[in-house]
């Protein structure tokens, strides 16, 4: 694109390859980015709540997802559109962020959307209309913090954390399991929450997934399991007050880095070169012996020989055991990874209570528990389930459900879901928006109506007359001036969110309405859409 002037000295401009480009401009600009949003908004909006329905994907190379967890939808989708691709990053911060809300957010940001067309509609300026959602979403963000409560939790008394949990999960496919799954995401997270910094690496929680057996077979471990087994099938298959040497160098005569070659022209002489191997084996088992190690856990492969030794000197081993796998152990065992074998040392050892290998079902396949550890900050969540779809859907429900644990550690505010916090939101912002003259006070206003969209949607998906059920909620809430009435999605038979046990976390929240007011903004200043056309 190019500036020049004509010869009145007018500006006007120069676009290269003109005709190979479309141009929107004004209005039609926005209208046509606003209607991408929405759509990408309307795919998920069928998605939300407990009664949400679940999108089935297929990647380009065949691979099956089925999923109603928001940020996958839009991250496997092929979004083309370049405003698609907004709100495919929205949620994607969600999820990177707060790790749950993912659809939500985008829901919200669908509807902040169709409300500015219809503003647009009527001749107020865009930009008006955004500062009126920032002001908007000022409002419900702080009215969010009024209508909160504090959650009390301490290491034996979890129930609070479960509960909110639980209501995580039941949007998901494993929602008839949800007490089980809280509970293990919940311990989980506890064991390895740093409480008095109030904070939770969730990289030392590894989720192991083995298809077969139920879903209510999937267990919490208190140490790590590996999928692999021994080397040799006649080693042992249970170690107790196992001694753990990690290594990192492959059991084999060492390869000198320059280019060698060996003459070998007398038996003599190849039988010197086979001893000097062999004695190389001995000296590496006897190094582990020597320090007291009653397993090896070695990161590459070792040859027949190797593993025959081994097994001679009652030596087990695991070998081709991934480099995180290794660190996750050593965290666990309280060992330390070993580069070489001239610096075995009896501290470097890890030490673990129990190290057993499993058989699952029919099939050949085993694993290796390694448990009671010295240090069990390193913990595994091991999900079971019929097919693999569904212990990929159960892996991103147990990541959703550790990331809400985790940030109510880090903040443990709570507001009440099925809509509640959103009506509450809506009725605030409704009443603050006279405070506002001039033309803000529409785009206040429409914020309020967006606001309603969320429990909409959980109520169309439910079944329920959705304005009818609204309205219904809106006037109790402003009867009985209680935040914590909802859409009762489950028929649960009480609008009464505090007593259906559904619980948000408020941080999540918030940062639904701020991470979609500051998308909806962006894409509501875009005037001009320049792009090239297809051929």
């Amino acid at each position: 694109m190019a500036l020049a002037f004509d010869e009145y000295g007018r500006p006007f401009i120069i676009l290269r390859e003109q005709e190979s480009k479309s141009r929107l401009r004004g209005l039609d600009a926005q209208k046509a980015n606003i209607s991408a949003g929405v759509a990408v908004a309307r795919i998920l909006r069928t998605s939300l709540g407990p009664k949400g329905m679940d999108k089935m994907l297929q990647s380009p190379d065949g691979d099956i997802t089925i999923t109603n967890d928001g940020a996958t939808i839009l991250e496997q989708m092929d979004v083309d559109n370049q405003i698609g691709k907004l709100m495919v990053e929205l949620s994607r911060s969600q999820d990177y962020e707060i790790g749950d809300g993912t659809t939500g957010v985008v829901v919200m940001a669908g509807a902040l959307l169709e409300q500015a067309e219809r503003l647009l509609e009527r001749g107020i300026h865009p930009i008006r209309v955004a500062e009126g959602y920032e002001i908007a979403s000022k409002i419900a963000v702080d009215h969010l913090q009024q209508i909160s409560h504090k959650f009390e939790f301490s290491a034996t008394h979890i129930e609070p954390l479960v509960k909110t949990c639980m209501t995580t999960l039941s949007s998901k496919i494993v929602n008839r399991c949800k007490r089980t799954l809280a509970e293990i995401a919940v311990k989980a997270v506890m064991a390895v929450a740093d409480l008095e910094r109030k904070d939770v690496n969730l990289d030392l929680i590894k989720v192991e997934g083995k298809v077969g057996g139920k879903l209510e077979d999937t267990e919490l471990i208190y140490g790590i399991l590996v999928d692999k087994d021994m080397s040799h099938p006649q080693m042992p298959k249970q170690i107790e007050d196992a001694k753990i040497a990690i290594l990192t160098c492959p059991f084999e005569p060492p390869k000198p880095k320059t280019k060698h070659k060996v003459d070998i022209d007398t038996v003599e002489k190849f039988q010197t070169l086979r001893q000097q191997e062999q004695k190389y084996f001995d000296d590496m088992v006897q190094q582990c012996k020597d320090v007291g190690a009653t397993l090896v856990i070695c990161q590459w492969g070792f040859d027949d020989e190797a593993n025959h030794l081994l097994m001679h000197r009652n030596l087990p081993a695991v070998r081709w055991v991934g480099g995180v796998e290794l660190e996750l152990i050593a965290i666990a065992t309280g060992g330390r990874i070993v580069p070489r074998f001239q610096e075995l040392t009896p501290e470097k050892l890890g030490k673990a209570g129990l190290v057993r290998e499993k058989a699952f079902g029919t099939t050949k396949d085993r694993m290796l528990y390694i448990e009671h550890c010295a240090n069990s900050r390193a913990v595994t969540v091991f999900i079971r389930g019929g097919n693999k779809m569904m212990i990929e859907e159960t892996k991103r429900s147990i990541h959703d459900a550790l990331c809400v644990a985790r940030n109510l550690i880090r903040n443990n505010s709570i507001v009440y879901g099925g809509g509640a916090a959103e009506i509450s939101c809506s009725i605030a912002v409704e009443a603050a928006a006279d405070k506002y003259p001039g033309v803000e006070q529409y785009a206040v206003r429409a914020f309020a109506d967006a606001l309603d969209s969320v429990p909409m949607a959980l109520a169309e998906n439910s079944g329920l007359q959705p304005i009818e059920t609204l309205s219904a909620v809106k006037s109790q809430q402003i009867k009985d001036n209680n935040p914590c009435c909802g859409i009762d999605c489950n028929d649960a038979g009480t609008n009464d969110m505090r007593e259906q046990n559904v619980f948000e976390t408020l941080i999540g929240k918030q940062q639904q309405l701020l991470l979609a007011t500051q998308v909806v903004k962006m894409i509501l200043k875009i005037d001009d859409v320049i792009s090239p056309t297809e051929y």
